[in-house]
């Protein structure tokens, strides 16, 4: 962990994340030059990838009720599911997690903590991808090849943290079985 960021400033951070990602998305659509307009939608997915799954946690955790103490900023909880020089990159990339309020998760019920836990994964693996999507639909140059890519990173997303000890559907697991 690199450091702690309380919940206001940290959902501040990671909207203004989101919205410079849609605000990259726009002007590749419209940019002068061919380089521009792939900067822009790389940019955008880049910005989406981080911003989205720490607040995805905060969201959903509270509206099941759960709060949370603060956001923490460090490298991936799940470095394993990275090959090679990947895992050291991802290992001191500055990611959003959430600390959650230990009072409110005992009282939460297992499927709500469960569904918090997914959605943070789950975030990282959607939202960029349909922020590709987007590129590719208004048209953006060489969004196609890139949205291929933005799905495959999504699946092998998904599956590397279905299968990891450590990762956020493995602490839903955990969560459903009691």
């Amino acid at each position: 962990m690199f450091g702690r960021l309380s919940i206001v400033i940290g959902n501040v951070v990671q909207i203004a994340g989101i919205a410079a990602a849609y605000l990259a998305l726009y002007l590749a659509r419209s940019a002068a030059s061919k380089t521009k307009a792939i900067s822009g939608m790389v940019s955008a997915w880049i910005l989406l990838y981080f911003f989205c799954h720490g607040i995805a946690h905060w969201a959903l955790g509270r509206l099941f009720g759960i709060r949370f103490a603060f956001y923490t900023i460090g490298g991936t909880g799940n470095p394993q599911a990275y090959p090679g020089i990947l895992r050291w990159v991802f290992e001191h990339l500055p990611f959003f997690g959430v600390r959650t309020d230990k009072a409110s998760m005992q009282k939460a019920s297992p499927m709500s903590k469960a569904l918090m836990w997914c959605a943070g994964v789950t975030s990282s693996a959607l939202v960029p991808t349909l922020g590709a999507l987007c590129a590719w639909r208004t048209g953006v140059p060489a969004s196609r090849p890139f949205l291929i890519f933005a799905v495959i990173w999504a699946i092998a997303t998904l599956a590397s943290n279905w299968t990891s000890r450590t990762g956020d559907y493995s602490k839903a697991r955990r969560a459903l079985a009691g």
